[in-house]
């Protein structure tokens, strides 16, 4: 696969550029360029120089005024059931891409290209060409997180006539042999690290660690083979900066120590004489078994290599602040050792949990966790799916409703366990529900994104539809979105609104996102609700930390429905949606109509 074809060509290139070009990108080649009225071919060494001839020069260099188009040469006879699809958002997490790429087809296989870009490459095969032809007309140029996907067919060497479609089911193949890395098969690499390593550095360093136009950064990005956000327009004012690194854990440890040696040489060359530790951000259900039985473990950590280490208090944390600051002091040698150690459990414990809640989750019949986004999967703002993910903390990029709002010492699976473990709404085939959510009317824009693009993309993800309802009037501070879904669809798409106006700073850093949900009920289960001498809304709101209101004189609407209204932060919002809808549950089972005791079916009459 290392022939390449490269198109939109003019007609007075030659040769001689073609060989300039790849000479100044340093590129090689195996062979002289084949150049024809309007395009050419080469081929290349390795596939590792083909895909690099791709990464750079496609789309991105220009010959005699026209933009270059390179990408693998396939024979007509080879063109099948096998595509490449390129320029995948970095934090893009594999149960989307299997998403995306099984909305055209069953996709036997998924495999990802090692690049020297930032973006993600994979290879994938569809059972049928003409899955594959579809996936290629509707992915080819798709805009996704602001990346433009470039997908192009690969040689397919065991190309046959094309015969019946494998089942004809639309989704990934469930025969033969499990495809390579599946999920829960652990050998599937990754589009990034599980936990990406979050560090604090000061602010005066941060303009060093980006360089001029951004060249260190870029350079640390490519020796590391890692993804770095630098949250710079975190917590303006603030002495210190969040920044968080993606990749293995290699490629965190190294980008690491690369950043800790160029604020040392800033510090030295700007005579500033005060320690520079280093600073891990860390979720707080991890430090407790970082931590160990009586400091056993960090103890350890610091005898082994030759560091302090300090935690902060937990008074620190907050809804949306669920991390703890791990201040390591040492020579630069040390703090590295330490980071990898210290990493090392955290990464540990999250497996930990992970498998934990794999084993738990029949306790939630109907309701994949996997696919809720919640978990601290280290991209900031790209729980499984989408770029709005958990919103950023005090500190930028955190996971916060990681964060247990019913107690922070156990670990986030089991908070979410308990709170949801109770709820039997989510059993069988729950029905689809309505929620009204309220948000500021300037964050509208935010919600349906640039031409739509982030609310269709909200829906897909959750399974949900979702509108955005006209304007009350010209001066209206809030907006409802009518959520439409089971209970599943609800919770992940309310969890998305609340992060994604967090992310967009439509709350302070250390404010909790609180919004108002309005759920319709019968007018005749509204006395349920609320309870003899509104004993019940009063439980509910102890329970869930909700405020819960079903307001007094209401005329019925069409149906005979009231309004509940329920106002809080997005768990609290969430656990009493669900009890509310286990009490109407309880109020419809109720009026089923009972058989009588001991009374006989009716017999057929004789004739």
């Amino acid at each position: 696969m290392n022939k390449l074809y490269i198109g939109n060509v003019s007609a007075e290139a030659s040769e001689e550029d073609f060989e300039t070009i790849f000479e100044q990108w340093k590129i090689p080649h195996s062979g002289p360029f084949l150049v024809k009225t309007g395009y050419a071919f080469v081929d290349c060494p390795d596939e590792k120089a083909a895909m690099k001839a791709i990464d750079v020069l496609s789309g991105k260099v220009e010959l005699h005024g026209k933009v270059l188009e390179v990408e693998h040469s396939v024979p007509k006879r080879q063109r099948s059931c096998k595509l490449q699809i390129r320029n995948i958002p970095p934090h893009m997490q594999w149960e989307v891409l299997d998403g995306m790429l099984a909305q055209y087809g069953a996709v036997e296989s998924c495999e990802q290209v090692n690049t020297d870009t930032e973006t993600a490459v994979v290879n994938v095969r569809y059972a049928a060409k003409d899955q594959a032809r579809l996936a290629m007309e509707k992915l080819n140029g798709s805009m996704m997180e602001n990346y433009a996907l470039k997908v192009s067919y690969i040689p397919d060497e065991t190309a046959a006539p094309e015969g019946p479609s494998a089942g004809g089911r639309r989704g990934f193949n469930a025969r033969g042999t499990p495809r390579s890395g599946s999920p829960g098969l652990g050998a599937r690499p990754k589009l990034q690290s599980d936990i990406p390593l979050r560090i604090l550095v000061p602010t005066q360093f941060v303009g060093a660690i980006i360089g001029k136009e951004g060249a260190t950064i870029r350079n640390i990005t490519k020796q590391t083979h890692s993804k770095i956000d630098i949250h710079r327009k975190e917590n303006a004012g603030a002495a210190e900066k969040p920044i968080t690194i993606h990749s293995t854990p290699e490629g965190c440890s190294n980008a690491c120590t690369t950043i800790m040696e160029i604020m040392q040489k800033e510090a030295l060359d700007t005579k500033f004489t005060e320690e520079i530790p280093l600073k891990i951000l860390a979720h707080n259900n991890f430090v407790g078994r970082l931590i160990g039985k009586e400091g056993r473990n960090l103890k350890k950590i610091e005898q082994d290599t030759g560091t302090k280490i300090t935690i902060s208090p937990l008074q620190d944390l907050t809804l949306y602040n669920p991390e703890r600051t791990i201040t390591v002091k040492g020579s630069i040698e040390a703090c590295a050792r330490a980071e990898e150690e210290v990493m090392k459990k955290v990464r540990e414990s999250y497996d930990s949990d992970m498998a934990a809640m794999n084993l738990q989750s029949n306790l939630i019949p109907g309701l994949n966790l996997n696919a809720l986004g919640l978990f601290p999967s280290g991209a900031p703002g790209m729980g499984p799916s989408m770029s709005s993910g958990p919103p950023p903390g005090a500190h930028g990029g955190c996971s916060s409703f990681g964060c247990s709002p019913y107690g922070v010492e156990e670990p986030f699976w089991a908070s979410v366990l308990s709170y949801f473990s109770n709820c039997t709404s989510f059993q069988g085939h729950p029905e689809s529900e309505t929620v009204h959510l309220f948000i500021p009317a300037l964050a509208v824009g935010a919600i349906i994104g640039k031409q739509g693009q982030h609310i269709k993309q909200l829906s897909h993800f959750a399974g949900a539809s979702i509108k955005i309802a006209p304007a009350e009037g010209m001066d209206a501070k809030q907006r409802m979105v009518i959520i439409i879904g089971p209970p599943e669809a609800q919770f992940k798409a309310q969890c998305r609104i609340f992060g994604k106006l967090k992310e967009e700073n439509f709350f302070g850093p250390k404010e909790e996102v609180k919004l108002e949900a309005h759920i319709k009920v019968p007018s005749f289960a509204a006395g349920r609700v609320i309870g003899k001498g509104g004993k019940t809304v009063n439980e509910l709101q102890n329970l869930t930390c909700a405020e819960v209101v079903v307001p007094r004189d209401q005329t019925p609407d069409e149906n005979d429905q009231v309004i509940v209204k329920i106002s809080g932060h997005f768990f609290a919002c969430q656990l009493a949606q669900r009890k509310i809808q286990e009490i109407l549950a309880q109020v419809r089972r109720q009026q089923q109509p009972k058989p009588t005791s001991g009374a006989q079916p009716p017999q057929p009459r004789r004739k």
